[in-house]
């Protein structure tokens, strides 16, 4: 399958496919709409300037690696020193080409993920003056219509009680505004403490806030650029918003299957995050999922600095076969194979054929369909 010029400048991007503003309305604008047939979720990441937020979101959707992101400052002040603006203490604004005035304490970012469902990203500034802005002036704005919450603690902060604060204020304005949010907290930076730490002060951590999170519900991960934890988190929030998943695994186990599989694991094709999978046989590694998330977004990156594009790659020794290859138009699938009696072109042929029936799958409104074929 050949990709275009422009598909694989989105792809290196990890945009997914382009959706432009109309002519006057910056990018990420509110000021213009997706269109009708996409399905789109609110998610906000929060926390503390410094706590991490934007060299994970830049990991995860925009291709860098975790050496690089530190050249990355604070989200908002990153932005305003590279452009003409004018500044006060409390505010950072600029004037666009008609003369409105825009506000830079959220960055707004459209992804589209798996075909029509676009994640609509607010990257909130972590700055105190920023983060009271919200709970009072802009608090109706922010906090309407979430769909999910990740707020981003510094395990290392040192006000840790400025950060649960913010954080039960955060809860309160979603629990008047979304009560139907879905609410994750990432303890970032865990490299940091020391290895024999970790599970103990995560734990400690994580009933903190699951006790201060009440009535809500959260989900709390522990995560660090530099391992496969990331990846974990945001697999797990990402699969929380995809609107037919149920469906999506059934198939996908129903295919497993068929093609006497040990196991099929389903990527989305810009992140790479794993949406769904189906295991016929244990294995043995809890983390494999991630590991291969973090390990092929590598060698495409790797792929890309060479003006090549990555599309398959069959990995096999005495005790199993793995097939990676392209499966929808937002989609890579993984296939483990260890009957060593079953041709590799069988399992591609069998992946080829599976393909038409998974991109209908994607479509939101589409109708129940289940993979029957023998």
């Amino acid at each position: 399958m050949e990709e275009s010029d422009s598909e694989k400048k989105m792809e290196k991007e990890n945009l997914g496919p382009r959706m432009d503003p109309p002519v006057g309305e910056p990018e990420g604008s509110l000021g213009w709409v997706l269109p009708n047939t996409t399905m789109k979720k609110k998610v906000l990441l929060m926390g503390k300037s410094g706590s991490g937020k934007t060299s994970m979101r830049s990991i995860i959707f925009a291709n860098y690696i975790a050496r690089d992101t530190r050249r990355l400052g604070a989200t908002i002040l990153d932005r305003l020193h590279s452009l003409q603006i004018n500044s006060s203490l409390s505010t950072y604004s600029l004037v666009d080409s008609v003369g409105n005035t825009k506000t830079f304490d959220v960055e707004h970012s459209h992804v589209r993920f798996l075909g029509n469902l676009v994640l609509n990203l607010w990257d909130c500034g972590g700055q105190d003056t920023f983060m009271e802005n919200y709970f009072t002036s802009q608090r109706d704005n922010i906090f309407r219509n979430v769909e999910v919450l990740i707020y981003v603690f510094d395990v290392e902060s040192r006000e840790l009680e400025k950060d649960m604060h913010y954080y039960q204020s955060c809860l309160e304005a979603i629990l008047q505004n979304s009560p139907d949010a879905k609410i994750f907290c990432l303890v970032h930076k865990m490299d940091l403490v020391q290895e024999d730490q970790r599970d103990l002060i995560f734990k400690e951590r994580e009933e903190d806030l699951k006790r201060l999170s009440r009535p809500l519900e959260c989900s709390c991960f522990r995560t660090s650029i530099w391992d496969e934890t990331l990846y974990k988190a945001w697999s797990s929030i990402v699969y929380q918003l995809i609107p037919n998943v149920q469906q999506l695994e059934m198939n996908l186990r129903n295919f497993a299957e068929i093609i006497e599989a040990d196991e099929v694991l389903l990527f989305e094709r810009a992140t790479f995050l794993v949406i769904s999978h189906y295991q016929c046989k244990e294995q043995r590694d809890a983390h494999r999922f991630e590991k291969i998330s973090n390990i092929i977004k590598q060698f495409k990156l790797s792929c890309s600095k060479l003006a090549a594009s990555f599309q398959s790659m069959e990995v096999r020794n005495s005790n199993f076969a793995a097939f990676i290859d392209i499966f929808t138009s937002n989609t890579y699938v993984m296939v483990v194979m260890s009957d060593p009696s079953i041709p590799s072109a069988a399992t591609l042929i069998n992946i080829r054929n599976a393909r038409k029936h998974f991109e209908k799958l994607e479509k939101v409104d589409g109708p129940k369909q289940c993979l029957l074929m023998r």
